[in-house]
């Protein structure tokens, strides 16, 4: 017959009264650690005794139950209690819901501390997130929250912040797919359908870091740290509209500006109205932009000011000022630290002393309507403004022939009602009298769509007239070589390799002679003008054109053999490899002879630099192996010496001189293959410029 399984016995509850109540030594908890003693007091008072007590009864000297428990279990709540009776908040009679477990168990009091203890989960921060939800949907508010907690306010913020994550995002983090550091990350922004584009690109990579994932949602917002967003203000954008992102769980510097288009509109408004105001002052033309390229004065004559004088008032400012930094420098000299209000004011007057030095300067009305200025935001955010430039067909009337700058007195016969100032926004006029006058320059973007049409047009008729098409690309070439002024509309160039690294007869070798003789004797027929040239190209023999098109193009071949290196931005060891099975190529096809072309082993361009053993290879290969054996025993310096004798107009060349011929060979696709010429190792010793005379 089976064994009936016993039944748990719960143990039983009671109301006891506090002042029965003892705290016991068997209480695991002794370190102080979470909520407050006085924030659970508090909780209680509001709420009740939300939990009861685990007590058991204390036994007299002959082990019979008292009228006292001990509580090994719930001594916090004991302790919460106990300062409410101290508060005359609650009796001390006030019966106490408790847990009674029975003195003769079996299980130790210490056992049950640790149980209660051990057992508590956490509460999921999700679920935290939702219930402050909850209570906020019934109208509690977030500092109400907080006190009724007893947590700061930003931890209910940031709780409350979660609720801008997608929700499929939050059952991924509810389902431990995610970290809490990952879905705060994703808080920084509220489109719930970027993010999930953002977790889909992250999930399955190994790294997906909170700063990649913030750095994703961010990636086409602008920091509130930029000049643009300090020159229009926080305030100024989110007035318009505009969204601030922010991210409560991490230092954000001010957050990123969502809406980057409403910001760049806010930008040029306030500059524009700037150089409105700056217009006044009379200048003939202002520039403005967020911000200008380095160098953009380059080029541009500035007029000379002179600073404004100051009004006995402003003097007097200055000179109050500067007495009061000396005397608070002077006073605080000594001390290790300034108050923080000693401080303060210092920078206030650096910042007021620094205004007087920033006055604009007065220019020479004469001068001022010839010249113009560029209005843009500074790096920290301030209005940029740098006055008196003047633009080169303005130079005549600010310097005429005799050199010196006119002033306001040479212009008072002609000085009527000044033109209106030409402000222009990123290249684009905003004078109402340009906008208003139908033969004012087109927008930029409809010269740009027009000129595509044409661009495809003459791409089309060129293609169909190969003389024209000829007489473009010399014309372009030409241009280059014998630098014409004018780059015309053919983007081709012929880019010519320089030899950083070369022997010292390459300048006087026959090919250097040949080529520099070529060059010359264009460069006496070519005409120097650009409109010239093309009337001079057309007018040439078919044969000249010829001439002419391969002088240009040669200077564009570059047979070199490079170091490849991948970190380095020079070529790939791939790429080297196609630039030399191209030269042999081109080798083959001109019939290239290294020999015709004047080279010739000897110690300084070759035999001087390779190891003993590669002279040996080239005397044996050209004079035959008993020659080799008569110098194989000198030393280096000698052995190369007899070599060059011996290699003297025997026409040996080493491999990567060689023209190689085209051989047929058997292929997969059954094409004719080249043959390669052997390519020196990137480790011989031939490749490095070594002594002549080397140690042996």
């Amino acid at each position: 017959m089976a064994k009936a399984t016993s039944k748990i016995t719960l143990s039983a509850s009671r109301d006891i009264p506090f002042n029965k109540l003892v705290l016991s030594q068997a209480n695991v908890r002794r370190t102080r650690a979470g909520q407050t003693l006085e924030d659970l007091a508090t909780s209680i008072a509001r709420r009740g005794l939300l939990q009861s007590l685990n007590v058991r009864p204390v036994l007299d000297a002959d082990g019979n139950e008292t009228d006292v428990f001990e509580i090994p279990a719930g001594g916090r709540r004991y302790r919460a209690l106990e300062l409410l009776v101290k508060q005359k908040r609650m009796s001390k009679t006030q019966p106490v819901p408790c847990i009674v477990v029975n003195a003769g168990s079996d299980i130790p009091a210490e056992e049950d501390s640790l149980a209660e203890n051990i057992h508590r989960e956490e509460l999921h921060p999700l679920d935290q997130f939702r219930a402050f939800q909850d209570l906020r949907d019934k109208g509690i508010g977030d500092e109400e929250i907080a006190a009724r907690f007893f947590v700061p306010v930003n931890v209910v913020h940031q709780r409350l912040k979660l609720a801008s994550v997608s929700p499929a995002l939050l059952d991924v983090y509810a389902e431990d797919g995610m970290t809490l550091e990952q879905l705060m990350a994703f808080s920084v922004n509220t489109d719930h359908t970027r993010q999930e584009q953002v977790w889909d690109a992250l999930k399955t990579s190994w790294s997906k870091e909170p700063y990649q994932i913030r750095r994703m949602l961010t990636e086409n917002t602008v920091r509130a740290a930029d000049r643009r967003v300090q020159f229009v203000t926080i305030g100024a954008y989110e007035a318009a509209g505009g969204i601030v992102l922010r991210d409560l769980f991490e230092s954000d510097d001010g957050g990123w500006i969502q809406d980057v288009p409403l910001l760049d509109r806010l930008v040029t408004e306030k500059l524009k109205t700037a150089a409105a105001t700056i217009a006044t002052e009379g200048w003939k033309w202002i520039e403005v932009a967020a911000s200008f390229p380095y160098g953009h004065t380059s080029g541009l004559m500035r007029i000379d000011g002179t600073p404004a004088e100051l009004t006995e008032e402003e003097r007097a400012s200055l000179d109050a000022l500067t007495t009061e930094q000396q005397a608070l420098e002077t006073q605080y000299e000594d001390a290790d630290e300034l108050p923080e209000e000693v401080d303060a004011r210092l920078g206030e007057i650096e910042v007021a002393l620094a205004a007087f030095d920033e006055r604009p300067a007065l220019y020479d009305q004469g001068q001022v309507v010839h010249a113009g200025a560029f209005v843009s935001i500074g790096h920290d955010g301030s209005l940029s403004v740098e006055r008196g430039y003047v633009r080169s067909e303005d130079l005549a009337a600010i310097l005429p022939p005799d050199g010196n700058e006119t002033s306001a007195d040479d212009h008072a016969e002609t000085d009527g009602s000044a033109p209106a100032t030409v402000i222009t926004v990123a290249g684009q006029s905003t004078s109402e009298e340009e906008e208003e006058d139908d033969l004012a320059p087109l927008p930029d973007r409809l010269l740009f769509e027009l000129t595509a049409h044409r661009t495809l047009a003459l791409r089309n008729a060129v293609a169909d007239n190969p003389q024209v098409a000829m007489t473009l690309l010399l014309h372009r070439l030409v241009s280059e070589r014998f630098h014409i002024a004018g780059s015309g509309c053919l983007q081709v160039f012929v880019q010519e390799s320089h030899f950083p690294v070369q022997s010292v007869e390459l300048g006087d070798s026959a090919s250097a002679a040949a080529i520099a003789s070529r060059q010359e004797a264009w460069k006496v027929a070519v005409p120097t003008e650009d409109g010239a040239l093309w009337e001079w190209l057309t007018g040439l023999d078919e044969a000249s054109r010829r001439a002419l098109l391969a002088h240009c193009v040669s200077f564009g071949v570059n047979a070199l053999h490079e170091k490849a290196d991948r970190y380095t931005s020079g070529p790939s060891a791939h790429a080297v490899e196609q630039r030399i099975a191209e030269a042999n190529r081109l080798a083959h096809a001109v019939g290239l002879d290294m020999v015709d072309a004047g080279w010739r082993p000897t110690v300084d361009n070759y035999l001087g630099r390779v190891t003993k053993a590669r002279i040996l290879d080239a005397v044996r290969e050209a004079k035959g192996e008993a020659q080799a054996q008569l110098i194989d025993h000198l030393k280096k310096a000698e052995m190369a010496e007899k070599a060059q004798a011996l290699l003297a107009d025997t026409g040996w060349l080493p491999q990567p001189l060689r023209t190689v011929e085209s051989v047929e060979t058997d292929t997969a696709g059954g094409a004719s293959a080249m043959v390669e010429p052997e390519v020196l190792a990137e480790d011989d010793p031939a490749a490095e410029v070594v002594p002549a005379i080397a140690a042996e």
